[in-house]
């Protein structure tokens, strides 16, 4: 993982491989942002003509352009990086957190191959470092676990020591001229945990499905509950059979990989809340025997994006010691078609006890949802959120990037929709009609596990408020469209995985531990 430091050096003194400013949109062409004072040291060793510079090479200041200019005499680093944040705000407002992300993000990902990164962005106050800080480790995430070094490259001798250009910076400086500043380093630290965490979330989601399956899915949460000091208990195939589990049984039988129940759970001594976070993991889903249509199998690695994020959010409320007492509940299975694989038309009983008539095997996030909600409802949480890579409805309704929040409880849904916001995820707060149900009856089982093809996401959001006990405060989090990133990077978010919703999961912990659930 990346290092990351605050200094208070000059960007012109600096000892880096790359040293990164800010450039903001001007009214007659790009201008130098105000970053740290220090700065201010990189645009007077241009003569101050760094702005003409930057616009006779076609620099807008736009979000996500990034421009290398060699640096002049007077900048120790050898290479001076603008990074665009896109219109200068009004100078009383300073830059927002997310654009600082995304400008820092954008900057790290593209000197992927250097050494170490200075970063001299607008970070005056606390929450603005905190931003830097954040974008910047988040850029610098690579997955490279299944990759080799080819035989050719053994021969010539670019072994070990080779410098890999697709690597992230081993180091990053943040230029913060408060860097010794208790909260300032403070939010430095918050921002490390959390970029780690989501890197454990975008791991997950990146491993191949011949190395993750619900075993071992179930192993790295062990591990992960093993170094922090995490109680877990993983209920096995027998386990889930003895227990009544019918929901994740019936999805998981078609695979030669038996599902799993995870429960691990994070508590602290003066804890000011409880919450329960519900994951969806389907290690790969091929449809089942409703099989999915050529080109829609090459992604379903990610299908258990939910349960890596509820993974990685409790790991991090451990790490932050949040004043909160956090469970989350891993719903893993394959869903596979063979002999033995559940069939459209059968009828499944749930943990619950209620009967459910799969007209669908496609549509099996909501069976192993279900039997995990109805479980960990029964602990009483003050709140329990649900997150699934559920519906591909969601993503037509709301695109690639944004996921869906739905509740039963409107100030609920309305605090997850604010807390998303302030995680920097972007959400938008849905419904849930009562009358989509009808599209769900079924003449043979209690409900049927798909309705009506229109408003697919939200019926699916109904489906599983079956399956919550009544007085629970509940909300669903539908990430199908940002959990895994098929075009090119951006900000920083990679291609692949990106850990949606481990932040906003974790700012939902700490407002836990701020007494806001009961509000």
């Amino acid at each position: 993982m990346t290092s990351l430091t605050l200094s208070n050096t000059s960007a012109a003194t600096v000892r880096a491989d790359a040293v990164v400013i800010g450039v903001a949109k001007g009214e007659s062409g790009p201008v130098l942002a105000p970053g740290p004072q220090t700065a201010a040291a990189v645009g007077a060793a241009f003569g101050d003509k760094l702005p003409a510079l930057l616009e006779a090479l076609g620099v807008k200041g736009g979000e996500d352009e990034v421009t290398r200019i060699p640096a002049p005499d007077g900048v120790r680093a050898p290479l001076v990086v603008a990074t665009g944040l896109g219109s200068a705000p009004r100078e009383e407002d300073g830059y927002p957190a997310e654009t600082l992300r995304r400008a820092a993000g954008a900057a790290v990902r593209s000197l992927a191959g250097t050494g170490h990164v200075a970063l001299a962005l607008p970070a005056g106050n606390e929450a603005a470092v905190a931003a830097v800080c954040e974008g910047a480790l988040l850029g610098a995430y690579a997955f490279t676990s299944f990759r080799g070094r080819s035989t050719e490259s053994k021969k010539e001798g670019r072994g070990k020591n080779a410098k890999d250009a697709s690597a992230p910076p081993a180091e990053i400086t943040v230029l913060d001229t408060e860097a010794k500043d208790k909260a300032h380093r403070a939010a430095a630290e918050r921002a490390t945990v959390l970029a780690e965490e989501v890197a454990r979330a975008r791991d997950l989601v990146n491993t191949p499905p011949n190395a993750l399956n619900p075993a071992d899915f179930a192993a790295a949460a062990q591990t992960a509950a093993k170094e922090h000091g995490l109680k877990i208990e993983v209920l096995d195939e027998q386990a889930l059979a003895k227990g009544g589990y019918g929901g994740i049984l019936g999805v998981g039988q078609g695979s030669q990989s038996p599902p799993r129940l995870v429960r691990i759970t994070y508590r602290h001594s003066k804890a000011a809340a409880s919450l329960a976070l519900v994951g969806k993991g389907i290690t790969y889903d091929s449809g089942g025997i409703s099989l999915k249509p050529a080109g829609s199998n090459e992604t379903m690695k990610c299908d258990m994006s939910g349960a890596a994020a509820v993974l990685a959010a409790v790991v991090a409320a451990a790490r932050l010691g949040v004043k909160a007492n956090v469970t989350g509940w891993l719903a893993l299975a394959e869903n596979m078609p063979s002999g033995s694989a559940c069939r459209p038309g059968d009828v499944l009983t749930m943990y619950s006890g209620k009967t459910v008539e799969v007209l669908n095997t496609d549509a099996e996030g909501r069976l192993v949802m279900a039997d995990a909600l109805t479980r960990a409802c029964e602990e009483s949480p003050d709140a329990l959120v649900d997150v699934a890579t559920l519906t591909g409805a969601m993503v037509v309704a709301l695109g690639k990037r944004t996921f869906g929040v739905m509740s039963d409880d409107d100030a609920f849904r309305e605090l997850l929709h604010d807390t998303a916001r302030q995680a920097g995820e972007q959400s938008w707060p849905l419904p849930l009609p009562a009358e989509l149900m009808e599209g769900m009856k079924s003449q043979v089982a209690d409900v049927a596990n798909v309705g009506d093809r229109m408003g697919g996401g939200l019926s699916a959001g109904l489906f599983l408020k079956e399956f919550v006990s009544d007085g629970t405060t509940w909300g669903h989090l539908d990430i199908a469209g940002p959990a895994f990133n098929e075009g090119a990077a951006f900000g920083y978010t990679p291609k692949g995985g990106t850990g949606s919703a481990v932040r906003t999961l974790v700012r939902l912990a700490e407002r836990a531990a701020e007494g806001e659930l009961s509000r």
